[in-house]
């Protein structure tokens, strides 16, 4: 091969690996930060809900998060090879049906579930949602939530991150470990947490006064679509 070309090609792939690689993160600027387990849920759409339940969606008590609230209203899971009953509806209602599961739930199921932020759906599996008044079959939506961190814009500039970005981060459970590709949220509304699925938290031994701190960005990122 043309000595020319190699070297051309050896330049574009060491100029990729520098801008996919990873920076660290002065620690001492990034406080700790609160980890709380996501356990299997479903955010359902109007229409959906009333399909499930004949009516609106019964609020029961706020969520850590602004404007987020646990349903009184439950639901059946229904895949391929297995149902999982008693799952969690989060309100308030979506333009879209989306139902978030680990990957142990996705075997439970017989589905293959690909890791997605929250409101990315499409190209995903279907799955069907049962109630005692009513069924629907969802096309697509059903994911396994990416890891993510909610925080206001004055938090993300304390931490020397930006909206979309994606991190490294130290947890410091029973079984400490450093969680790779956690995306940055940020929104003045929202309050300070990183969120990880019960795989996440049973691997990193979770309790509730379980933190992280950010160790390290991505010098290049693309946090792709998600809902807050």
């Amino acid at each position: 091969m043309n000595e020319k070309i190699v070297e051309d090609i050896i330049k574009k792939v060491m100029k990729q690996l520098d801008n996919t690689a990873i920076a660290p993160v002065d620690s001492n600027n990034c406080e700790a930060i609160p980890v709380e387990l996501s356990a299997r849920h479903a955010h359902l759409s109007q229409k959906d809900a009333l399909e499930l339940f004949g009516g609106p969606l019964t609020f029961d008590r706020e969520l850590s998060q602004p404007g987020q609230f646990l349903c009184k209203e439950r639901i059946r899971l229904i895949g391929p090879k297995g149902v999982i009953d008693n799952v969690a509806i989060l309100g308030p209602s979506r333009d879209l049906s989306q139902v978030e599961i680990s990957k142990t739930d996705a075997r439970m199921l017989g589905t293959k579930t690909p890791v997605r932020q929250s409101g990315d759906i499409k190209g995903t599996p279907g799955i069907i949602l049962a109630s005692r008044k009513g069924i629907v079959g969802l096309e697509e939506g059903l994911i396994v939530a990416g890891r993510h961190i909610h925080m206001t814009t004055c938090d993300a500039l304390q931490m020397g991150v930006c909206d979309k970005d994606m991190v490294s981060v130290h947890i410091d459970g029973e079984r400490p470990a450093v969680l790779e590709d956690v995306l940055i949220r940020t929104n003045d509304s929202f309050k300070l947490s990183m969120h990880i699925d019960l795989d996440e938290g049973n691997g990193s031994g979770w309790n509730k006064n379980v933190s992280g701190k950010i160790v390290a960005k991505s010098k290049e990122t693309d946090g792709g679509l998600y809902i807050h």
